[in-house]
């Protein structure tokens, strides 16, 4: 249910992407501010996060994801309706603070409705249901824009009433497993807190694996490589597509492979395989200008996204006991934060040396992930243990 919920936010916020920044121009406003829209709700999910994270642990997980789809859901329907650009920027920002809440209890109650032997997998699932709809809402979102710049607000905040029906009618009734007492019907008043937490060097690994997510996947790829196979391989633009597809598919077709190895041989060495895969794969791009380089670079990628989609996120399951939500808060405020600082670090080195200085710091991030990695303890042990 929560893959399907997954599913329904992801195509709706594919759908509305491509609307966004020329909904903001209609307003007569330039490119900067129009990018200012898209940054405006990023930057409120970071900042909101924690907050987030505090609410889970005082209300559940449930009460939060439903919330949190409500805002989201309300603020871009009237979204859809600005009349002014400050209106527009403003709910904007309102819809990041109501994705933060959702994206913080949905993980905070996948980990506990599933035990640590099926951990890996679970995440998987969850991960392909925005994967799927990552794929499936530009496609769409195309087409509704060039029928109405208003239109994908529209069907964005249907998607999303429609994850909220599905959370209210099918979680509701998910048994949620605590540590301390597994038979319990209630959910535990206990938490996790940060500091219990941060006292773990497993759970600080994942921190920095998903930090380099972040740089890497979310902030590099996205920024950098439509600019690399234009200016540096003298290719069109389709090639562009062509290879995020490679990269998508291959992560997709590698979850499921991922999730097995992540809950039989562990969370340790599927950290460390995937940040050198993707690490190597950075690498490549760095010393390439060959279109078949880049295009498996860009398939090695996504096999390497798939190992670090699904291993940190059953750490972070592991080393929580009962409510975890400033656990899970933190964990997601460094991808943003990788997100965020690594397109502007990787714009600079692009601008000043080269693009294969920037893929190469990209690559020194994603190492050093491996190498936080490879000094934590396996927690796969501690489940079989409890």
């Amino acid at each position: 249910m929560l893959a399907a919920v997954a599913v329904a936010v992801a195509v709706g916020f594919g759908v509305v992407a491509p609307a966004i920044p020329e909904f903001a121009r209609s307003f007569g406003v330039g490119k900067t501010a129009a990018g200012a829209v898209v940054s405006a709700f990023a930057l409120m999910r970071f900042v909101s996060a924690l907050g987030g994270g505090r609410l889970v642990d005082a209300f559940g997980e449930r009460v939060i994801l439903a919330t949190g789809i409500g805002i989201v859901a309300v603020s871009t329907g009237l979204a859809g309706l600005s009349q002014s650009y400050l209106q527009l920027l403003l709910l904007r920002g309102v819809g990041g603070i109501g994705s933060a809440m959702f994206t913080i209890s949905a993980t905070a109650l996948l980990f506990r409705v599933v035990d640590g032997s099926s951990r890996g997998r679970a995440t998987g699932l969850f991960q392909s249901g925005f994967l799927i709809g990552g794929l499936l809402g530009p496609l769409v979102g195309g087409f509704l824009t060039d029928v109405s710049l208003r239109l994908p607000f529209y069907v964005y905040a249907v998607s999303l009433i429609a994850a909220g029906s599905i959370g209210a009618l099918f979680l509701s009734s998910a048994r949620l497993r605590s540590d301390t007492d597994a038979d319990a019907d209630e959910e535990p008043a206990t938490a996790t807190s940060l500091r219990e937490a941060w006292a773990s060097p497993a759970y600080q690994a994942a921190v920095i694996v998903n930090f380099a997510i972040g740089w890497a996947f979310f902030g590099v790829r996205m920024s950098l490589i439509p600019l690399f196979v234009i200016e540096a391989l003298n290719q069109r633009a389709i090639w562009t597509g062509v290879g995020f597809v490679c990269a998508s598919l291959a992560q997709v077709s590698f979850l499921v492979i991922a999730g097995r190895f992540v809950d039989s041989k562990g969370r340790r060495p599927a950290m460390i395989a995937g940040t050198a895969v993707a690490g190597a794969s950075l690498v490549a791009l760095a010393l390439t200008t060959s279109l078949p380089v880049f295009l498996a670079a860009m398939t090695a990628m996504g096999v390497g996204g798939a190992f670090m989609g699904t291993a940190p996120g059953a750490v972070v399951g592991d080393v929580m006991s009962g409510r975890g939500g400033r656990v899970v808060a933190v964990f997601g405020m460094a991808s943003d934060a990788g997100a965020i600082t690594g397109p502007l670090a990787a714009g600079w080195l692009a601008d000043q040396l080269s693009f294969g200085a920037a893929f190469a710091a990209c690559a020194v991030v994603l190492f050093i992930g491996t190498a936080a990695a490879v000094r934590m303890p396996e927690t796969l042990e501690l489940q079989v243990a409890r």
